[in-house]
Protein backbone atom coordinates (compact mmCIF):
# COMPACT_ATOMS: atom_id res chain seq x y z
CA UNK A 1 0.00 0.00 0.00
CA UNK A 2 1.39 3.43 -0.99
CA UNK A 3 1.76 5.77 1.98
CA UNK A 4 0.19 9.24 1.73
CA UNK A 5 2.72 12.07 2.15
CA UNK A 6 1.14 15.53 1.87
CA UNK A 7 4.40 17.43 2.45
CA UNK A 8 6.14 15.51 -0.32
CA UNK A 9 3.36 15.81 -2.90
CA UNK A 10 2.81 19.54 -2.35
CA UNK A 11 6.52 20.44 -2.49
CA UNK A 12 7.70 22.68 -5.32
CA UNK A 13 10.35 20.07 -6.19
CA UNK A 14 7.79 17.33 -6.85
CA UNK A 15 5.29 19.55 -8.63
CA UNK A 16 7.99 20.99 -10.89
CA UNK A 17 9.08 17.44 -11.70
CA UNK A 18 5.51 16.46 -12.60
CA UNK A 19 5.10 19.51 -14.83
CA UNK A 20 8.30 18.61 -16.66
CA UNK A 21 7.31 14.95 -17.06
CA UNK A 22 3.90 15.89 -18.47
CA UNK A 23 5.37 18.56 -20.75
CA UNK A 24 7.82 16.10 -22.31
CA UNK A 25 5.36 13.19 -22.22
CA UNK A 26 7.68 10.84 -20.38
CA UNK A 27 6.62 7.23 -20.15
CA UNK A 28 6.44 5.36 -16.83
CA UNK A 29 9.94 3.89 -17.20
CA UNK A 30 11.55 7.28 -17.76
CA UNK A 31 9.59 8.80 -14.85
CA UNK A 32 10.63 5.97 -12.54
CA UNK A 33 14.28 6.21 -13.59
CA UNK A 34 14.38 9.96 -13.07
CA UNK A 35 12.70 9.73 -9.65
CA UNK A 36 15.08 7.01 -8.50
CA UNK A 37 17.98 9.46 -8.70
CA UNK A 38 16.54 11.78 -6.04
CA UNK A 39 13.88 9.95 -4.04
CA UNK A 40 13.57 6.81 -1.95
CA UNK A 41 11.61 3.83 -3.23
CA UNK A 42 8.67 4.74 -0.98
CA UNK A 43 8.69 8.35 -2.15
CA UNK A 44 8.97 7.29 -5.78
CA UNK A 45 5.95 5.00 -5.41
CA UNK A 46 3.92 7.81 -3.81
CA UNK A 47 4.83 10.29 -6.55
CA UNK A 48 4.07 7.88 -9.38
CA UNK A 49 0.75 6.92 -7.82
CA UNK A 50 -0.13 10.61 -7.48
CA UNK A 51 0.89 11.34 -11.07
CA UNK A 52 -1.78 8.92 -12.27
CA UNK A 53 -4.38 11.01 -10.46
CA UNK A 54 -3.31 14.45 -11.73
CA UNK A 55 -5.01 14.26 -15.16
CA UNK A 56 -8.06 12.68 -13.53
CA UNK A 57 -8.64 15.42 -10.95
CA UNK A 58 -7.94 18.13 -13.52
CA UNK A 59 -10.59 16.67 -15.80
CA UNK A 60 -13.02 16.19 -12.92
CA UNK A 61 -12.77 19.57 -11.22
CA UNK A 62 -11.14 22.21 -13.38
CA UNK A 63 -12.31 24.58 -16.05
CA UNK A 64 -9.75 25.92 -18.53
CA UNK A 65 -9.07 28.81 -16.13
CA UNK A 66 -7.04 26.75 -13.65
CA UNK A 67 -6.63 23.52 -15.57
CA UNK A 68 -2.91 23.11 -14.76
CA UNK A 69 -3.23 23.50 -10.98
CA UNK A 70 -2.50 20.79 -8.43
CA UNK A 71 -4.84 19.34 -5.84
CA UNK A 72 -4.02 16.99 -3.01
CA UNK A 73 -5.85 13.66 -2.97
CA UNK A 74 -5.61 9.90 -3.06
CA UNK A 75 -7.55 7.51 -5.25
CA UNK A 76 -10.48 6.92 -2.88
CA UNK A 77 -10.95 10.58 -2.04
CA UNK A 78 -11.00 11.45 -5.74
CA UNK A 79 -13.55 8.73 -6.59
CA UNK A 80 -16.10 9.93 -4.06
CA UNK A 81 -15.79 13.66 -4.73
CA UNK A 82 -18.41 15.65 -6.63
CA UNK A 83 -17.27 16.67 -10.14
CA UNK A 84 -17.27 20.19 -11.62
CA UNK A 85 -20.53 19.90 -13.58
CA UNK A 86 -22.66 18.65 -10.68
CA UNK A 87 -20.83 20.81 -8.12
CA UNK A 88 -21.36 23.96 -10.17
CA UNK A 89 -25.06 23.16 -10.65
CA UNK A 90 -25.54 22.50 -6.93
CA UNK A 91 -24.06 25.88 -6.02
CA UNK A 92 -27.37 27.48 -7.06
CA UNK A 93 -29.20 25.48 -4.37
CA UNK A 94 -27.59 27.54 -1.63
CA UNK A 95 -28.94 30.82 -0.27
CA UNK A 96 -27.04 33.13 -2.59
CA UNK A 97 -27.96 36.49 -1.06
CA UNK A 98 -24.81 38.40 -0.17
CA UNK A 99 -24.68 39.17 3.58
CA UNK A 100 -25.76 42.66 4.58
CA UNK A 101 -22.96 44.74 6.05
CA UNK A 102 -22.78 44.21 9.80
CA UNK A 103 -24.51 40.81 9.74
CA UNK A 104 -22.63 37.52 10.34
CA UNK A 105 -21.30 35.59 7.36
CA UNK A 106 -23.17 32.32 6.94
CA UNK A 107 -21.09 29.22 7.59
CA UNK A 108 -21.33 25.69 6.17
CA UNK A 109 -19.99 22.53 7.79
CA UNK A 110 -18.67 20.17 5.11
CA UNK A 111 -19.20 16.95 7.08
CA UNK A 112 -17.10 13.94 6.05
CA UNK A 113 -15.31 16.51 3.90
CA UNK A 114 -12.70 14.23 2.34
CA UNK A 115 -10.59 16.14 -0.18
CA UNK A 116 -13.19 18.91 -0.30
CA UNK A 117 -15.17 18.29 -3.49
CA UNK A 118 -18.44 19.47 -1.97
CA UNK A 119 -16.85 22.74 -0.82
CA UNK A 120 -15.10 23.63 -4.08
CA UNK A 121 -18.14 25.18 -5.75
CA UNK A 122 -20.04 26.69 -2.82
CA UNK A 123 -20.87 30.39 -3.31
CA UNK A 124 -17.85 32.53 -2.44
CA UNK A 125 -19.66 34.52 0.26
CA UNK A 126 -20.13 31.40 2.39
CA UNK A 127 -17.57 30.45 5.00
CA UNK A 128 -16.79 26.72 4.97
CA UNK A 129 -15.35 24.43 7.62
CA UNK A 130 -14.23 20.90 6.78
CA UNK A 131 -14.99 18.18 9.31
CA UNK A 132 -13.48 14.70 9.18
CA UNK A 133 -11.93 12.07 11.44
CA UNK A 134 -9.01 11.45 9.06
CA UNK A 135 -6.07 13.86 9.40
CA UNK A 136 -4.88 13.02 5.89
CA UNK A 137 -8.27 14.02 4.48
CA UNK A 138 -8.13 17.28 6.42
CA UNK A 139 -4.66 18.00 5.02
CA UNK A 140 -6.11 17.49 1.55
CA UNK A 141 -9.05 19.72 2.38
CA UNK A 142 -6.93 22.64 3.64
CA UNK A 143 -4.58 22.51 0.66
CA UNK A 144 -7.36 22.19 -1.90
CA UNK A 145 -9.44 24.97 -0.35
CA UNK A 146 -6.57 27.39 -0.98
CA UNK A 147 -6.64 26.39 -4.65
CA UNK A 148 -10.40 26.29 -5.16
CA UNK A 149 -11.84 28.78 -2.64
CA UNK A 150 -11.30 32.57 -2.29
CA UNK A 151 -9.82 32.09 1.18
CA UNK A 152 -8.32 29.36 3.33
CA UNK A 153 -10.76 27.05 5.13
CA UNK A 154 -10.81 25.90 8.73
CA UNK A 155 -10.92 22.21 9.60
CA UNK A 156 -12.13 20.22 12.60
CA UNK A 157 -10.83 16.72 13.33
CA UNK A 158 -13.81 15.11 15.03
CA UNK A 159 -16.77 12.77 14.60
CA UNK A 160 -19.35 14.60 12.49
CA UNK A 161 -22.15 13.39 14.78
CA UNK A 162 -20.51 15.04 17.78
CA UNK A 163 -19.84 18.23 15.82
CA UNK A 164 -23.50 18.41 14.82
CA UNK A 165 -24.71 17.95 18.40
CA UNK A 166 -22.29 20.63 19.60
CA UNK A 167 -23.54 22.95 16.87
CA UNK A 168 -26.81 23.62 18.68
CA UNK A 169 -25.54 23.58 22.27
CA UNK A 170 -23.89 26.39 24.17
CA UNK A 171 -22.62 24.03 26.87
CA UNK A 172 -19.97 21.33 26.31
CA UNK A 173 -21.03 17.72 25.81
CA UNK A 174 -19.08 14.98 27.59
CA UNK A 175 -16.30 17.40 28.45
CA UNK A 176 -15.80 18.49 24.82
CA UNK A 177 -14.96 22.06 23.93
CA UNK A 178 -18.19 24.05 23.56
CA UNK A 179 -19.18 25.33 20.15
CA UNK A 180 -18.28 28.97 19.51
CA UNK A 181 -18.83 31.60 16.89
CA UNK A 182 -15.75 30.48 14.95
CA UNK A 183 -16.80 26.85 14.49
CA UNK A 184 -20.60 26.91 14.59
CA UNK A 185 -22.44 26.69 11.29
CA UNK A 186 -25.81 27.59 9.82
CA UNK A 187 -25.88 24.83 7.18
CA UNK A 188 -24.25 21.52 6.37
CA UNK A 189 -23.34 19.40 3.39
CA UNK A 190 -22.68 15.71 3.91
CA UNK A 191 -21.47 12.87 1.75
CA UNK A 192 -21.55 9.71 3.89
CA UNK A 193 -18.70 7.27 3.32
CA UNK A 194 -19.72 4.19 1.35
CA UNK A 195 -16.57 2.09 1.58
CA UNK A 196 -16.34 -0.83 3.96
CA UNK A 197 -13.29 -2.35 2.26
CA UNK A 198 -10.19 -0.52 1.07
CA UNK A 199 -10.39 0.09 -2.65
CA UNK A 200 -14.10 -0.70 -2.99
CA UNK A 201 -16.85 1.80 -3.58
CA UNK A 202 -19.69 0.12 -1.70
CA UNK A 203 -23.19 0.86 -2.97
CA UNK A 204 -25.12 -1.49 -0.73
CA UNK A 205 -27.08 1.42 0.75
CA UNK A 206 -27.20 0.37 4.39
CA UNK A 207 -23.42 0.59 4.60
CA UNK A 208 -23.28 4.38 5.06
CA UNK A 209 -21.16 6.17 7.65
CA UNK A 210 -22.91 7.97 9.23
CA UNK A 211 -26.08 5.97 8.61
CA UNK A 212 -29.09 7.72 7.12
CA UNK A 213 -30.83 7.57 10.48
CA UNK A 214 -27.86 9.50 11.89
CA UNK A 215 -28.00 11.95 8.96
CA UNK A 216 -31.59 12.76 9.94
CA UNK A 217 -30.44 13.47 13.49
CA UNK A 218 -27.56 15.62 12.24
CA UNK A 219 -29.97 17.73 10.17
CA UNK A 220 -31.86 18.77 13.30
CA UNK A 221 -28.88 20.85 14.46
CA UNK A 222 -28.72 23.16 11.41
CA UNK A 223 -30.98 25.63 9.63
CA UNK A 224 -30.72 23.47 6.55
CA UNK A 225 -28.42 21.27 4.54
CA UNK A 226 -27.92 18.64 1.88
CA UNK A 227 -26.88 14.99 2.03
CA UNK A 228 -25.67 12.97 -0.94
CA UNK A 229 -26.86 9.36 -1.17
CA UNK A 230 -26.46 6.56 -3.73
CA UNK A 231 -29.09 7.05 -6.49
CA UNK A 232 -30.72 3.72 -5.62
CA UNK A 233 -31.36 4.59 -1.98
CA UNK A 234 -35.01 3.78 -1.07
CA UNK A 235 -36.85 7.08 -0.85
CA UNK A 236 -39.57 5.79 1.45
CA UNK A 237 -37.06 6.32 4.28
CA UNK A 238 -36.74 10.04 3.51
CA UNK A 239 -39.04 12.36 5.55
CA UNK A 240 -41.90 14.04 3.71
CA UNK A 241 -40.73 17.59 4.46
CA UNK A 242 -37.46 17.05 2.58
CA UNK A 243 -36.84 17.67 -1.10
CA UNK A 244 -35.46 14.79 -3.17
CA UNK A 245 -33.27 15.61 -6.14
CA UNK A 246 -31.72 13.27 -8.73
CA UNK A 247 -28.75 14.66 -10.67
CA UNK A 248 -26.82 13.35 -13.65
CA UNK A 249 -25.98 13.74 -17.30
CA UNK A 250 -27.82 12.36 -20.32
CA UNK A 251 -26.02 9.04 -19.78
CA UNK A 252 -26.05 8.58 -16.01
CA UNK A 253 -27.64 9.38 -12.66
CA UNK A 254 -24.85 10.25 -10.25
CA UNK A 255 -26.50 11.57 -7.11
CA UNK A 256 -29.59 11.35 -4.99
CA UNK A 257 -29.49 14.62 -3.06
CA UNK A 258 -31.70 15.13 -0.01
CA UNK A 259 -32.35 18.78 0.90
CA UNK A 260 -33.28 19.72 4.46
CA UNK A 261 -34.72 22.78 6.16
CA UNK A 262 -34.21 26.14 4.45
CA UNK A 263 -32.47 24.52 1.47
CA UNK A 264 -35.59 22.48 0.64
CA UNK A 265 -37.24 24.99 -1.72
CA UNK A 266 -39.71 22.31 -2.88
CA UNK A 267 -40.47 20.26 0.25
CA UNK A 268 -42.44 17.12 -0.41
CA UNK A 269 -41.35 17.03 -4.05
CA UNK A 270 -39.11 14.90 -6.24
CA UNK A 271 -36.97 16.68 -8.82
CA UNK A 272 -34.75 15.31 -11.56
CA UNK A 273 -32.21 17.36 -13.50
CA UNK A 274 -29.96 16.62 -16.44
CA UNK A 275 -26.81 18.71 -16.07
CA UNK A 276 -24.56 19.81 -18.93
CA UNK A 277 -20.76 19.66 -18.99
CA UNK A 278 -20.45 23.28 -17.83
CA UNK A 279 -22.91 22.83 -14.99
CA UNK A 280 -25.90 24.27 -16.85
CA UNK A 281 -29.42 22.88 -16.63
CA UNK A 282 -30.23 20.82 -19.74
CA UNK A 283 -33.65 19.71 -18.51
CA UNK A 284 -35.50 19.54 -15.21
CA UNK A 285 -38.65 17.90 -13.87
CA UNK A 286 -40.50 18.32 -10.57
CA UNK A 287 -43.52 16.52 -9.09
CA UNK A 288 -45.06 15.92 -5.70
CA UNK A 289 -43.89 12.71 -4.08
CA UNK A 290 -46.09 9.66 -4.70
CA UNK A 291 -46.13 7.03 -1.96
CA UNK A 292 -47.16 4.34 -4.46
CA UNK A 293 -43.94 4.80 -6.43
CA UNK A 294 -41.82 4.67 -3.28
CA UNK A 295 -43.36 1.56 -1.73
CA UNK A 296 -41.05 -1.42 -1.95
CA UNK A 297 -42.49 -4.76 -2.94
CA UNK A 298 -42.01 -7.73 -0.60
CA UNK A 299 -38.94 -9.05 -2.42
CA UNK A 300 -37.17 -5.67 -2.36
CA UNK A 301 -38.00 -5.14 1.32
CA UNK A 302 -36.72 -8.58 2.29
CA UNK A 303 -33.50 -8.00 0.34
CA UNK A 304 -33.03 -4.60 1.97
CA UNK A 305 -33.48 -6.06 5.47
CA UNK A 306 -31.24 -9.02 4.64
CA UNK A 307 -28.46 -6.67 3.51
CA UNK A 308 -28.47 -5.00 6.89
CA UNK A 309 -27.45 -8.27 8.54
CA UNK A 310 -24.50 -8.90 6.20
CA UNK A 311 -20.95 -7.64 6.15
CA UNK A 312 -20.44 -4.84 3.63
CA UNK A 313 -18.55 -6.99 1.14
CA UNK A 314 -21.43 -9.49 0.99
CA UNK A 315 -24.30 -7.06 0.53
CA UNK A 316 -26.40 -6.95 -2.60
CA UNK A 317 -29.18 -4.62 -3.58
CA UNK A 318 -31.45 -4.48 -6.62
CA UNK A 319 -30.64 -1.09 -8.10
CA UNK A 320 -33.08 -1.21 -11.01
CA UNK A 321 -35.62 1.58 -10.68
CA UNK A 322 -38.27 0.68 -13.19
CA UNK A 323 -41.35 0.96 -10.99
CA UNK A 324 -44.00 2.87 -12.89
CA UNK A 325 -47.70 3.55 -12.97
CA UNK A 326 -47.74 3.18 -16.75
CA UNK A 327 -50.09 0.47 -18.00
CA UNK A 328 -48.96 -2.53 -20.03
CA UNK A 329 -49.68 -2.74 -23.74
CA UNK A 330 -48.55 -4.11 -27.08
CA UNK A 331 -45.44 -3.01 -28.92
CA UNK A 332 -46.24 0.14 -30.88
CA UNK A 333 -44.56 2.34 -33.48
CA UNK A 334 -41.87 3.75 -31.19
CA UNK A 335 -39.78 2.41 -28.33
CA UNK A 336 -38.15 4.82 -25.86
CA UNK A 337 -35.52 4.64 -23.12
CA UNK A 338 -35.94 7.16 -20.27
CA UNK A 339 -32.96 9.24 -19.21
CA UNK A 340 -31.31 7.73 -16.11
CA UNK A 341 -32.44 10.59 -13.84
CA UNK A 342 -36.06 10.06 -14.91
CA UNK A 343 -35.68 6.34 -14.37
CA UNK A 344 -34.21 6.68 -10.88
CA UNK A 345 -36.73 9.32 -9.83
CA UNK A 346 -39.67 7.25 -11.12
CA UNK A 347 -40.87 10.33 -13.04
CA UNK A 348 -40.56 8.74 -16.47
CA UNK A 349 -44.15 7.47 -16.55
CA UNK A 350 -45.90 10.77 -15.88
CA UNK A 351 -43.40 12.57 -18.13
CA UNK A 352 -44.09 10.18 -21.01
CA UNK A 353 -47.86 10.52 -20.58
CA UNK A 354 -47.46 14.29 -20.77
CA UNK A 355 -46.32 13.91 -24.38
CA UNK A 356 -48.34 10.86 -25.39
CA UNK A 357 -51.29 9.90 -23.15
CA UNK A 358 -51.26 6.38 -24.58
CA UNK A 359 -47.64 5.67 -23.60
CA UNK A 360 -47.25 2.28 -21.98
CA UNK A 361 -44.74 -0.38 -20.96
CA UNK A 362 -44.35 -3.51 -23.04
CA UNK A 363 -43.43 -5.64 -20.03
CA UNK A 364 -43.83 -5.15 -16.29
CA UNK A 365 -40.69 -4.02 -14.48
CA UNK A 366 -38.77 -3.11 -17.65
CA UNK A 367 -38.55 0.59 -18.43
CA UNK A 368 -38.95 0.50 -22.20
CA UNK A 369 -41.86 2.70 -23.19
CA UNK A 370 -43.94 2.15 -26.30
CA UNK A 371 -45.81 5.05 -27.89
CA UNK A 372 -47.55 6.12 -31.07
CA UNK A 373 -45.51 9.34 -31.28
CA UNK A 374 -41.82 9.94 -30.52
CA UNK A 375 -41.03 10.95 -26.95
CA UNK A 376 -38.72 13.98 -26.88
CA UNK A 377 -35.10 14.39 -25.84
CA UNK A 378 -33.35 14.85 -23.53
CA UNK A 379 -35.80 12.96 -21.32
CA UNK A 380 -35.94 10.03 -23.72
CA UNK A 381 -33.94 8.31 -26.43
CA UNK A 382 -36.50 7.15 -28.98
CA UNK A 383 -36.30 4.42 -31.61
CA UNK A 384 -38.60 3.61 -34.52
CA UNK A 385 -39.68 -0.02 -34.50
CA UNK A 386 -38.93 -1.80 -37.80
CA UNK A 387 -39.77 -5.37 -36.89
CA UNK A 388 -39.77 -7.92 -34.08
CA UNK A 389 -39.52 -11.66 -33.56
CA UNK A 390 -38.80 -14.27 -30.93
CA UNK A 391 -35.23 -14.52 -29.63
CA UNK A 392 -34.12 -17.51 -31.67
CA UNK A 393 -31.05 -17.49 -33.90
CA UNK A 394 -32.87 -18.41 -37.10
CA UNK A 395 -35.70 -15.91 -36.57
CA UNK A 396 -33.35 -13.03 -35.66
CA UNK A 397 -31.02 -13.73 -38.61
CA UNK A 398 -34.01 -13.80 -40.98
CA UNK A 399 -35.24 -10.48 -39.61
CA UNK A 400 -31.80 -8.87 -40.05
CA UNK A 401 -31.54 -10.20 -43.58
CA UNK A 402 -35.02 -8.94 -44.49
CA UNK A 403 -33.98 -5.41 -43.47
CA UNK A 404 -30.48 -5.68 -44.99
CA UNK A 405 -28.80 -4.97 -41.64
CA UNK A 406 -25.03 -5.33 -41.41
CA UNK A 407 -23.99 -2.99 -38.60
CA UNK A 408 -25.70 -3.80 -35.34
CA UNK A 409 -25.89 -2.43 -31.80
CA UNK A 410 -27.45 -4.73 -29.20
CA UNK A 411 -29.30 -3.40 -26.14
CA UNK A 412 -30.44 -5.64 -23.31
CA UNK A 413 -33.02 -5.48 -20.53
CA UNK A 414 -34.59 -8.54 -18.98
CA UNK A 415 -32.42 -10.89 -21.08
CA UNK A 416 -28.90 -12.09 -20.27
CA UNK A 417 -26.49 -12.63 -23.17
CA UNK A 418 -23.01 -11.38 -24.04
CA UNK A 419 -23.72 -8.58 -26.56
CA UNK A 420 -20.42 -8.88 -28.47
CA UNK A 421 -20.62 -12.65 -28.66
CA UNK A 422 -24.26 -12.52 -29.77
CA UNK A 423 -23.53 -10.07 -32.59
CA UNK A 424 -20.66 -12.28 -33.80
CA UNK A 425 -22.96 -15.28 -33.68
CA UNK A 426 -25.68 -13.52 -35.71
CA UNK A 427 -23.16 -12.49 -38.41
CA UNK A 428 -25.15 -9.60 -39.94
CA UNK A 429 -24.03 -8.88 -43.53
CA UNK A 430 -26.29 -6.17 -44.94
CA UNK A 431 -25.73 -2.49 -45.78
CA UNK A 432 -27.95 -0.86 -43.18
CA UNK A 433 -27.35 0.02 -39.54
CA UNK A 434 -29.82 -0.79 -36.79
CA UNK A 435 -30.31 -1.17 -33.03
CA UNK A 436 -31.52 -4.53 -31.82
CA UNK A 437 -33.26 -4.82 -28.45
CA UNK A 438 -33.30 -8.10 -26.58
CA UNK A 439 -36.01 -7.62 -23.95
CA UNK A 440 -39.45 -8.88 -22.96
CA UNK A 441 -42.98 -8.16 -24.12
CA UNK A 442 -45.74 -9.20 -21.73
CA UNK A 443 -43.06 -11.20 -19.92
CA UNK A 444 -41.91 -13.20 -22.98
CA UNK A 445 -38.49 -12.76 -24.58
CA UNK A 446 -38.56 -10.70 -27.77
CA UNK A 447 -36.08 -9.25 -30.29
CA UNK A 448 -37.05 -5.77 -31.51
CA UNK A 449 -35.28 -4.24 -34.52
CA UNK A 450 -35.18 -0.43 -34.53
CA UNK A 451 -33.46 2.67 -35.84
CA UNK A 452 -32.64 5.67 -33.67
CA UNK A 453 -34.70 8.69 -34.66
CA UNK A 454 -33.35 12.21 -34.59
CA UNK A 455 -33.96 13.79 -31.20
CA UNK A 456 -37.12 15.82 -30.88
CA UNK A 457 -36.41 18.44 -28.22
CA UNK A 458 -38.86 19.14 -25.42
CA UNK A 459 -40.93 22.26 -25.93
CA UNK A 460 -41.41 22.81 -22.21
Amino acid sequence: MVMFNAELLTSAKVQDFIKKAFQHKWDALKVSTALAREFSNEERAAIMDYMELVPKFREKFFSEKNGDAFLLCDRLALEQSTAFDIGHWKSALWLNDQPVQGTPVQTVHDLCCGMGGDSFFLPDHLNVIGVDLDENRLAMYRYNAEVMRPKAAQTICADVREVARENSHAQPLNGATPANSETRADFFTLDPARRAIEGENQRDLKNLTPSFEEVLEIAKHYRGGMAKLPPSYPTDEIPGDCEILYLGSRQDCRELLVLFGELAKHPGCVRAAIVGKKGETVAEWCEARDAKRETRDKESQEQFEYNFELEGKDRIYRTASSQSDLPLGDLGKYLSEPAPVLLRSHLFGSTARGFDPDSHLVSEGIAYISSATPLPAPGFATFKVLDHCEIASGAVRAMLKAHDVGKLTLKLRGVKVDPDAEIKRLKPKGKNEAILFYTRAQGEKIAILTTRIKDTLMSS
